[in-house]
């Protein structure tokens, strides 16, 4: 039926379709190329980005905290500075310069201001000689405390003195005194010995005399 349909179409009509569908054929190649390319164009290549690597110069500091795994890092060289970081054990990094005294050490440390920072130099190894640098003005306080009269009179409670005792001396420790006497005489004058050796003989006298009455 479609071949009769066809062959009773005119010759001028028939070219006509078939230049349509040429036509159309070639748009549809079209699009597929356009479709082709934007999904290449859109892939974006991936390729590695060569780092640009430095290598230190100047003295290099190293962390030595054993047994701590790290160390404080300060804005000045003082424990009244505040703390702005930390340094891992083994840790290196570029050394500026030192104090007055050698105690600290002044580094590099990124994030900070002006970039640099201070450490305890006994925790530190130093690969160099180090200049003395000016250290930064020492940090005021923030807050300076202060007691509220009102409120601290509140706790506080006043205690009224106590008399003291008065002390009294003792009255003076008399000690008696007694004539000295002669215990040389006995009673009625006579010797103490003289007194003494009667009594022996009058006892010695007495023995003899019940001894001769047994008899």
């Amino acid at each position: 039926m479609k071949l009769i349909a066809l062959r009773k179409i005119s010759p001028s009509t028939r070219l006509s379709l078939y230049t349509a569908l040429l036509a159309l054929l070639f748009l549809g190649a079209g699009l597929s190329t356009s479709l082709v390319r934007a999904t290449d164009t859109g892939q974006q290549p991936t390729v590695s980005i060569p780092t640009v690597t430095g290598t230190k110069t100047g003295p290099i500091a190293i962390v030595y905290s054993d047994p701590e795994d790290q160390i404080n890092v300060r804005s000045g060289p003082g424990v009244n500075y505040p703390k702005v970081g930390v340094l891992i054990n083994r840790e290196e990094v570029p050394a500026i310069g030192k104090s007055a005294g050698g105690s600290w050490v002044q580094i590099v440390y990124v994030g900070v201001e002006d970039g640099v920072a201070w450490v305890y130099a006994p925790l530190l190894r130093i690969s160099g000689e180090l200049p003395i640098v000016e250290p930064p003005p020492t940090p005021t306080p923030l807050t300076t405390p202060t007691i509220d009269p009102t409120l601290a009179a509140q706790y506080v409670e006043d205690i009224p003195p106590t008399r003291k005792p008065t002390y009294t001396p003792a009255p003076p420790l008399v000690i008696p005194t007694y004539p000295p006497q002669d215990n040389a005489l006995g009673t009625g004058g006579l010797p103490m010995g003289f007194l003494v050796v009667g009594l022996v003989v009058f006892g010695v006298l007495g023995i003899i005399v019940s001894f001769l009455r047994e008899l």
